[in-house]
């Protein structure tokens, strides 16, 4: 048969109106640095109350993760698919409740086609899935068993034998009617990938033994949940097999994976992903700045200021093994040249980043001295006293701001004679009735940051007046950037909030009344812990809240 080039009315039909809602795809299937680590409780922790969730559709992110890790690391994976959506701050928990634009269905049917035609015209990934040689364009034989090997991957379960056939069928329909058995996988490939049982992952159920009336994840459900947790990306061999054999049904066998998955280099990819969405590092990418005013700034910074970010973080987490609290005080860093140049230090290698240790008598330490934060949590042509103190507020120490009134003008008066510095200017929103309830909670502690510019760069004056850093944190005095610092370690409400942030970001949901219980317990681990990462990260993993499908409560 002559190829027309286009695959056949049937297989392109069936590939165009394979997307539907998340709905229909949900019921279709302290210890310093230098201090030796503290034993770490074991058990599971909380109840099995847990907060609804439905079908979550993969982040931009996930999406990527798991093409690379199904087909290959070398696959060159389109990123104009359907954007994230944030809830509450985190993409995760915004992916429960998003559904697919019309645009989007467009979207991800030409990524699939684009990755599934990458795929079979390069010999090397074509070879990572096609162990058969086809004997004729439609060889059935052959393109079950690629089915077979790529469909549990991508779906990540077993396929059943309605899904086998159809994708097969796509498979050597296409392949008789373009007489190429590669452009007929070409378009299973892209079938798969457009299916809501990759697009999203399924939230079914079934009854749990050991709670009467409620209902666990299954297997399948709980490891693909596990993974895009832990790893930002899709289970691998190992974990489907757990699943498979049922080890993930009982305590033992699941904190087993999870201490196997926290070893793993992958885990990395789990951290970034959390603390990316928890501190917002993905606006970094969009921030703009006045040339005029900021002239060292270039596009560049925003992406160098996260990577800065993220590699304290792993520092703490996976080399250290260390207080992650200390991210608020630690001088250990890692920096271009620009940022050294930014931070006023020499700069420890000639390209790249690379380790360093900022100067003890400096202002500048932790989160709150990195550009990331100041850069991010500024004005285009200033700093903000606002925009840092709510961060402090809603992001370390998890204390909603509501939003301002509507119509209110919350623009600040120009620099004056009398008013040069932001400290007098910012003085509006205390004797404002309409401002003065939120503005306190948030500018004093702004305030004590204005020894940084709007990007990020250190100043002892503001148009010439020497600022004033001091202030007040809840009773806590500070007077400036490491003082501040040090009042947010100690602060109470700071270890529950990383608590809260890790568990909402793992479970893709708000946390409701009923589950403050198991965030109390969570927290109590990880303080037994040392305030480790590693040890809350496995107790979120294997509580029973994270294994209980929710019902409406």
């Amino acid at each position: 048969m002559k190829s027309s080039g286009q695959a056949p009315r049937g297989a392109r039909a069936l590939i165009a109106t394979t997307l539907f809602v998340a709905s229909v795809a949900s019921t279709a299937c302290k210890s310093h640095e230098s201090s030796a680590p503290a034993p770490v409780p074991t058990g599971p922790v909380g109840s099995a109350l847990a907060s609804p969730t439905g079908a979550q559709r993969l982040t931009r992110s996930q999406y990527a993760a798991s093409i690379r890790d199904i087909f290959g690391p070398e696959v060159v994976v389109p990123s104009a698919i359907e954007p994230d959506v944030a809830t509450d701050g985190f993409e995760s928990v915004g992916a429960t409740n998003s559904t697919v634009s019309a645009r989007g269905v467009e979207q991800y049917e030409m990524a699939g086609l684009a990755i599934g035609n990458q795929i079979v015209n390069d010999e090397k990934l074509r070879g990572r899935i096609l162990k058969c040689r086809p004997a004729a364009f439609d060889d059935a034989a052959c393109a079950r068993d690629v089915v077979s090997l790529v469909g549990a991957k991508v779906f990540r379960r077993p396929l059943t034998d309605a899904e086998t056939k159809a994708l097969t069928d796509i498979i050597t329909l296409t392949g008789r009617s373009l007489a190429s058995f590669e452009k007929g996988l070409a378009y299973g490939i892209s079938r798969m990938l457009q299916s809501p049982m990759f697009l999203y992952r399924p939230s079914v159920g079934e009854p749990d033994p050991e709670h009467a009336g409620q209902k666990r994840y299954t297997g399948f459900e709980l490891a693909t949940r596990l993974s895009y947790f832990l790893w930002d990306s899709t289970p691998d061999d190992a974990l489907l097999d757990a699943a498979r054999t049922g080890k993930l049904g009982g305590y033992e066998g699941l904190d087993a994976e999870v201490t196997r998955m926290l070893a793993s280099p992958r885990a990395r990819d789990g951290l970034r992903a959390f603390v990316r969405q928890w501190l917002r590092l993905g606006e970094l990418d969009l921030i703009q700045k006045d040339s005029k005013l900021f002239t060292t700034y270039t596009a560049e910074l925003g992406p160098m200021a996260r990577e800065e970010t993220l590699r304290v973080f792993e520092d703490l987490v996976f080399e250290r093994d260390a207080d992650v609290r200390e991210v608020m005080l630690t001088r250990r860093t890692f920096v271009t040249p620009k940022l050294a140049s930014m931070y006023q230090v020499m700069a420890p290698s000639a390209t790249g980043f690379a380790p360093i240790e900022l100067p003890a008598d400096g202002k500048r330490r932790g989160l709150l001295g990195q550009v990331s934060f100041l850069a991010l949590y500024a004005h285009p042509t200033s700093s903000s006293a606002t925009l840092r103190g709510k961060f402090v507020r809603e992001k370390l120490l998890c204390v909603t701001i509501p939003p301002p009134p509507v119509n209110l003008n919350t623009a600040l008066p120009e620099p004056t004679d009398t008013a040069k510095t932001l400290r007098e200017r910012v003085k509006i929103h205390f004797t404002n009735p309409d401002c003065a309830g939120c503005h306190s909670m948030t500018d004093p502690i702004g305030l004590g940051l204005e020894n940084f510019d709007g990007i990020g760069r250190e100043r002892t004056k503001e148009n010439g007046v020497v600022i004033d850093p001091t202030g007040k944190l809840d009773g806590v005095d500070f007077d400036g950037p490491l003082t501040l610092a040090q009042a947010i370690h100690d602060h109470p409400r700071f270890a529950p909030c990383i608590t809260r942030r890790a568990y909402q970001f793992a479970t893709g949901t708000t946390p409701q009344p009923l589950e403050e219980p198991t965030l109390t317990a969570l927290n109590e681990r990880f303080v037994a812990a040392g305030y480790r990462l590693k040890p809350l990260l496995r107790a979120i993993a294997t509580s029973p809240a994270f294994r209980t499908k929710g019902a409406p409560h």
